[in-house]
């Protein structure tokens, strides 16, 4: 299952500190362009409070939590879509990534040079969308040229059916639409997923504040304008400073905490940016129990009971008898799964189960 989320922005806008912090890695973070000339990539936990609760009652030798990957892309221009600033390489790692987390500098800095002269987000995204939009647009244009001769001579209903698709694909992005706002049925969507444009991937936009108005929890007009167009195309956005994130990602373990009281937060904002970024991929959590560990596992929201087993093993997926489950609420609730079966919170569920978020559950499988 991908769980890729992308790092984009014009350049100098915060992304590379932005993923220094994410992972605690040491990206080079520098005030010019294309310091990042290779993608750098992060695997980060996804932080869950339930499972160290999960924890307390069960008492496993050790947790696993689940993760998700970050790329760090180095920054985009105008023009690149015609390889401008390296453009075409960083283009193709986008194409990689599963969702995109869009960078945008909303913070007066004289001293961090701004490669459109002045601060105006809206227009940043607006330059980065256009040149996926016009990349989409290129690949979809020779794909277009490319089938529909045999589109037009042929009976083949796949066939026509594919070019239907990439007809409208390149009418919405010849307008400057994404694709994500052209509607499919289902006997495109196998098609469409072959296309791998850059325009269908869901957008967190990250606003990097200066540090007075992160701390004080106001938002800038620049903020309160993004979030504005984050909502016209459907999609969300998050407030948050790079450069604290930074600090507080640098931190000896034990004073992180006392830090971040400090700045009158309740924990770090990349907890925020990650959950939201989990979030943004459709994605939930359910969780397997035991003297071993307590381990938290990734699924699609909507997966029923045998898919979720697959996550472990093939072999679940294959053989599978039943899932015996209880959800973590009930656990804490109930403080053990004895007590939470006799309150009859214990169910055995077959294979049209739907898997919720947060569920604990005990896979039965025969192969």
């Amino acid at each position: 299952m991908g769980l890729k989320a992308g790092i984009v922005g014009l350049p100098n806008v915060g992304k590379s500190t932005l993923f220094n912090a994410l992972t605690s890695a040491k990206a080079e973070a520098a005030n010019y362009p294309f310091c990042t000339i290779d993608p750098n990539v992060g695997v980060v936990t996804v932080p869950d409070e339930r499972l160290k609760k999960i924890s307390e009652f069960v008492k496993p030798q050790k947790q696993v939590p689940t993760i998700m990957e970050f790329v760090d892309i180095a920054g985009l221009v105008a023009g690149a879509s015609k390889g401008e600033g390296l453009g075409n390489k960083f283009l193709a790692n986008i194409r990689e990534t599963d969702a995109i987390l869009h960078v945008v500098r909303c913070f007066e800095d004289s001293d961090v040079v701004h490669v459109s002269g002045s601060i105006d987000p809206v227009r940043d995204i607006g330059t980065i969308n256009t040149e996926l939009i016009l990349a989409d647009l290129d690949s979809v244009d020779k794909k277009l040229k490319r089938i529909e001769k045999m589109a037009k001579s042929t009976s083949d209903v796949q066939l026509k059916i594919e070019f239907a698709l990439t007809k409208k694909l390149y009418e919405a992005l010849n307008a400057g639409k994404p694709a994500r706002s052209v509607e499919i049925d289902d006997t495109e969507a196998p098609f469409m997923k072959e296309f791998h444009l850059l325009t269908t991937k869901p957008v967190l936009y990250v606003c990097n504040v200066a540090e007075s108005e992160y701390t004080s929890g106001t938002e800038s007009d620049w903020v309160k304008k993004v979030a504005e167009h984050a909502k016209s195309e459907n999609n969300n956005y998050i407030a948050i400073c790079s450069a604290i994130e930074a600090e507080i990602a640098q931190l000896p373990e034990a004073d992180r905490i006392e830090f971040i009281q400090s700045l009158g937060m309740e924990e770090p904002g990349l907890n925020r940016l990650i959950r939201e970024a989990y979030s943004l991929l459709n994605l939930i959590t359910y969780f397997t129990a035991g003297e071993k560990e307590v381990r938290a596992w990734t699924i699609e929201k909507g997966t029923k009971a045998p898919g979720a087993a697959g996550v472990i093993h093939t072999d679940f997926e294959r053989g599978f008898i039943r899932a015996e489950t209880y959800h973590c609420e009930d656990l804490f609730k109930y403080k053990s799964e004895a007590a939470a079966k006799e309150a009859g919170k214990y169910k055995s569920e077959g294979k049209e189960y739907v898997v919720r978020d947060g569920d604990i559950m005990l896979f039965r499988f025969n192969v």
